[in-house]
């Protein structure tokens, strides 16, 4: 993208006591220029500010041009928040995978909903996926001069004609050659698969996974793990026909195939290498793995772990709760979806057991999506419009986090915590994470 195109950055807000909030920087003001150079995105913005001298071109809220000069030690950040990451914009997807949570989606929601993104930067800053398909040979330069690693990568299948057909995209059967120069360059990524069955399971699956793990090894492997994901479905997406629902069935079978590549690997490379998102296991209605399975969590970000360490986190939390009493006493409804709902009501009935609090697990498989499984971040508000009615809700509703969008308190399908809590006449209360979690229940614990 050429200069002209970046536009100037957007300043969001100002860390306290910071260097910019020292020199008066506020809200609205546009960062142009640090030592001469347009700052493309969040990656330039800190490579720039690494040094010690900076000149900075600044335009104010009214758009008056100022030259801000900075002394300052090294790395030392200046305290900036900015309304986007990317300056240049987004750089858009190429594919059109069938399983694409984009296009199952209806239609008419926000617009930022339907941003497909396949993003190098993204998944550098943030750990989103991409797909390669879409990089000139400028950008694949800049990875490897700034050392962008890890990358996080979908790759599904390695054998070209298979990612070709999933990703609807001929520039897809390249990966192969793609993996070579994360190799040749000492760079890491991390893959994902998503399997879909009848199109790359069985012996496409066994090959792929072997195909990745021959890039395991050295001090930097090029593919330091792998994830491999159940394909997700919706009533809403285009072609009905074109894939089929991952079974029970078709879990176990999934789960034994990895499971024997797995001993396989931690016999090789004293990894496991590859993991199994939790839905497997969920779906499979079997017994998650141990804490030790996960190593340090490497795909945790792709659900693999996520319930396991959960559990294990409210186990280390609830302990200090034991025996105190909530005075007065307390009834909440926990709102999740139904995939986790074996694995959570363990934690629901050790809550219940602590004099004054009463905790009622509402676990909904959303009509919304038209799924009969379903993670709790996709639970929408017309789900629990749907499933809460007649309900004794008691004194508030928690609302794991992950439902809502990041900035707003509204659900997928564009229904807010206010229309909702109108509708109860019961409080929605949104939690993040375990510490906020207990919290929220135990307002009235003595001692609190």
């Amino acid at each position: 993208m050429s200069e002209t195109a970046i536009r100037p950055a957007v300043i969001t807000g100002i860390i306290p006591d910071s260097i910019a909030a020292e020199i008066g920087f506020s809200p609205g003001d546009r960062l142009v220029k640090i030592n001469g150079q347009k700052p493309r995105d969040l990656i330039d913005y800190q490579f720039l500010c690494a040094d010690e001298t900076l000149d900075l071109e600044v335009l104010d809220v009214k758009g008056k041009s100022h030259q801000i000069e900075i002394e300052k030690d090294y790395d030392e950040d200046l305290g900036l928040e900015f309304e986007t990451a990317l300056f240049d914009g987004l750089i858009q997807c190429n594919n059109k995978c069938p399983f694409c949570f984009i296009d199952q989606q209806p239609p008419g929601k926000r617009e930022s909903l339907y941003f497909k993104d396949d993003d190098y930067r993204l998944s550098f800053l943030y750990g989103s996926y991409l797909t390669l398909t879409n990089l000139t040979t400028k950008e694949w330069d800049r990875i490897a001069q700034m050392r962008l690693s890890p990358l996080y990568v979908s790759v599904h299948a390695t054998e070209p004609e298979i990612r070709s057909q999933l990703l609807k995209n001929q520039r897809a059967g390249e990966i192969m050659n793609q993996l070579a120069w994360f190799q040749s360059h000492r760079l890491e990524i991390h893959a994902q698969v998503v399997l879909c069955p009848g199109i790359n399971d069985g012996a496409h699956l066994d090959r792929t996974i072997r195909d990745l793990a021959s890039f395991h090894h050295g001090d930097t492997p090029a593919v330091a793990s792998v994830a491999v994901v159940p394909v997700g479905l919706t009533r809403f997406r285009p072609n009905l026909t074109e894939l089929a629902p991952v079974t029970p069935e078709i879990a176990r079978v999934i789960i034994a195939q990895v499971e024997s590549l797995q001993q396989e690997f931690r016999n090789q490379f004293d990894s496991t290498f590859v993991w199994l998102a939790d839905e497997w296991y969920l779906i499979a209605g079997v017994e998650l793995p141990p804490s030790d399975y996960y190593e340090d969590y490497p795909q945790l970000g792709n659900g693999v772990g996520s319930i396991r360490r959960f559990l294990d986190e409210f186990a280390q939390e609830i302990a200090a709760w034991e025996m105190t009493a909530i005075d007065p006493p307390r009834t909440c409804t926990w709102v999740v979806g139904n995939a986790v709902e074996n694995a959570f009501k363990p934690i629901v009935d050790q809550l219940n057991q602590l004099p004054g609090l009463q905790v009622n697990l509402v676990a909904i498989a959303s009509q919304y999506w038209g799924q009969q499984m379903t993670v709790t971040g996709l639970v929408t508000g017309q789900d629990l419009l749907a499933e809460l009615p007649g309900r004794d809700l008691g004194d508030c509703i928690l609302i794991p986090s992950v439902m809502l969008k990041h900035d707003e308190a509204k659900f997928l399908d564009d229904v807010t915590i206010a229309e909702l809590a109108e509708k109860f006449q019961v409080p929605l209360i949104p939690v993040s994470g375990i510490p906020d979690f207990l919290e929220k229940l135990g307002e009235n614990r003595a001692g609190s």
